[in-house]
């Protein structure tokens, strides 16, 4: 298992363990009566937990597990995932204290942060998956890959 594979799966972890935070202060606010629940706050839970630990879980497990780039096919670049994973690293937490910090204040400013890094964040998926491309092959492209590098 490659380090950035490690960095991808220890973060999910991170990222479980914050939306579950935030799941359960929810509860608190709900259940024990502290305050209602704000929807920004449900959105920064269901946001940490979906894109915070399921999408970069699912991008660490892919990492390790699809083949490995073919020799001669230079379209795979693995510094664009090193990439992906801090555009995400950065993305999730600013979008899920952004969505938060709106509960209290009628600025602007969280609301352009929500929108930026939620940008930041399809780009990113997006990258992911159009870098991960080369590597989606069956056994037999493999083979007649092999087969035309030795003709």
């Amino acid at each position: 298992m490659t380090p950035l594979v490690r960095r991808f799966l220890k973060t999910a972890i991170v990222f479980l363990f914050a939306g579950l935070g935030v799941g359960l202060w929810l509860s608190a606010w709900r259940h024990l009566g502290f305050a209602p629940e704000r929807y920004p706050s449900i959105a920064a839970h269901t946001h940490l937990l979906l894109v915070g630990f399921v999408m970069m879980m699912i991008m660490g497990v892919a990492l390790w597990m699809f083949p490995r780039p073919a020799a001669d096919d230079a379209r795979y670049r693995p510094e664009r995932m090193t990439l992906v994973w801090w555009l995400l690293a950065v993305a999730v937490p600013v979008r899920s204290a952004a969505e938060i910090a709106s509960n209290w204040t009628p600025a602007t400013l969280p609301h352009a942060l929500v929108f930026g890094a939620s940008a930041v964040e399809v780009v990113a998926i997006v990258i992911f998956f159009a870098n991960l491309l080369p590597r989606i092959r069956s056994p037999r492209e493999e083979y007649q890959r092999e087969q035309r590098r030795a003709d």
